[in-house]
């Protein structure tokens, strides 16, 4: 049996592991005032373009009809089992419409799920869900996998500008009002699909010791992800002070940029962490 995953581009997969792993992307579109991007922008050109024009960008929920276009190749072939899962229920009604266009084509050979998470949360879930079925064919065994899977992936971020969650809707109002606060770090995570203000940390000094106390019980035999919107230098600097403390030198480690999606609603100069739970 062949798996192929299907995801949405909110979920920042690297370009390396998508390739690896079978992973097709579903485009989101991205908006910066009355100008329209379908499928979506570089992660260079967005954050620039974020700085430039000062705008809050706006993104548009994918809608069955490009579900449809990739579910087509692999329909109801009897090889073929098609695997997607989708950005959290809470954040968006993704899931829906790749429901939707399943049902439109009768497909039978797809599972269709909420990751509960966002940007590399989701990624890192499907990277580990394909290498399990690598080695096991039973769907079954491969669904109940990714329910435990989802149980432990976590993701903890240093918010630079808590605007952008607060204009999308993702944050309250009493919650970001915490960010106007001189010099207060919020840190975010994703609780039960939604996006939560975890801590409010006095300096970076203080937000970086917090991403790194939240990692004591990580499984050190499956990835670290060094996740960070338009902000490489930073987390690179964190994790090689924190690396140390760390202390398994053999971890697979990657660098996620969150790409335009995500980082409409985050912002630039974010930085974190994302890992699965041991």
């Amino acid at each position: 049996m062949k798996f192929v995953f299907v995801t949405d581009a909110s979920t920042d997969i690297p370009e390396d592991l998508q390739e690896k792993y079978n992973v097709k992307i579903v485009p989101i579109e991205v908006r910066f005032g009355e100008d329209i991007y379908p499928d979506g922008l570089s992660t260079r050109e967005f954050y620039s373009k974020m700085a430039s024009t000062g705008l809050v960008p706006k993104t548009s929920m994918p809608n069955a009809y490009k579900f449809e276009e990739i579910y087509k190749e692999f329909y109801n072939k009897k090889d073929i089992f098609v695997i997607t899962v989708v950005i959290s229920m809470e954040l968006s009604q993704t899931k829906i419409q790749a429901q939707m266009a399943a049902d439109d084509l009768g497909m039978k050979n797809v599972f269709i799920e909420e990751g509960k998470g966002a940007t590399i949360a989701t990624g890192a879930l499907i990277v580990e869900l394909a290498k399990f079925a690598q080695t096991e064919s039973d769907i079954e065994k491969i669904k109940a996998k990714f329910y435990e899977l989802r149980e432990k992936v976590k993701l903890f971020a240093v918010i630079n500008d808590l605007k952008y969650l607060k204009a999308s809707g993702r944050l309250s109002g009493a919650s970001a009002a915490i960010g106007s606060m001189l010099n207060i770090k919020p840190i975010v995570s994703i609780v039960d699909g939604k996006v939560v203000n975890v801590a409010k940390c006095m300096g970076s000094v203080k937000a970086d010791a917090y991403l790194l106390d939240n990692l004591k019980n990580m499984d050190t035999t499956r990835p670290l992800y060094l996740l960070h919107t338009d902000n490489q230098a930073k987390i690179e600097e964190v994790y090689a002070k924190q690396q140390p403390k760390i202390g398994n030198n053999s971890q697979e480690v990657n660098t996620c940029e969150i790409g335009c999606i995500v980082g409409s609603h985050v912002g630039a100069k974010c930085y974190g962490y994302c890992f699965f739970q041991a």
